[in-house]
């Protein structure tokens, strides 16, 4: 059985949200980063960086969750979580999957901090064009992929939740509102949200 190494109101989410996406039982280890439980050797072990979501399976650990996506979804194929080798999305699939960190989350930080960077020089280009980009994705829909759900969409959404619903970071649009309304329509992700804020299930 996989461990989950999580806490609550953290990034976490992205992971809570796609184990609850596989169906298939799994082990929460409560984290909470609020008390300094990621510093720990215990936890080191597992992630040396110190942050969650972290992974084990068997021998295997990880950690970044775009990483673990990946590997769950190709862990559990049953759960179609991602297009199979060969298909036609899974360029897009993995495009989009790592778009979630590479671009989505150093924008944030950029709107956030109110950083002035030359867009050549940032590996995420800008802000603005990070949300022109998604948005226009998006605006397809209902799914980032078109119409098939995948591990993708629980990246993005999480992202997407945590900037415009949770902190409001970031400015809403309304195709962000329609995407998000479809991915908290979702039985695992009203389940994980009930995990991520502590809430006792």
């Amino acid at each position: 059985m996989m461990k989950l190494y999580w806490s609550p109101r953290s990034r976490s989410f992205t992971a809570l949200w796609l184990m609850e996406e596989t169906g298939v039982a799994y082990e929460r280890v409560l984290t909470d980063i609020s008390t300094g439980a990621q510093r720990t050797l215990e936890f080191l072990a597992v992630n040396p960086m110190g942050k969650v979501p972290a992974l084990q399976d068997g021998d295997a650990t990880m950690a970044e969750a775009a990483a673990i996506c990946a590997y769950v979804a190709e862990r559990y194929p049953d759960a179609k979580l991602a297009p199979p080798l060969g298909d036609s999305h899974r360029a897009k699939y993995l495009y989009w999957l790592f778009f979630a960190p590479g671009c989505i989350e150093p924008a944030i930080a950029q709107i956030a901090t109110k950083m002035e960077l030359n867009p050549v020089a940032a590996g995420w280009g800008d802000a603005q064009r990070v949300f022109d980009v998604l948005e226009a994705a998006l605006d397809e829909g209902p799914w980032i992929l078109g119409g098939q759900f995948s591990a993708a969409d629980i990246a993005i959404g999480s992202g997407l939740n945590f900037a415009v619903r949770n902190f409001k970071m970031v400015p809403s649009r309304p195709a962000f509102e329609r995407y998000l309304d479809r991915c908290s329509a979702r039985p695992a992700f009203q389940r994980a949200m009930k995990f991520a804020s502590g809430e006792k299930t």
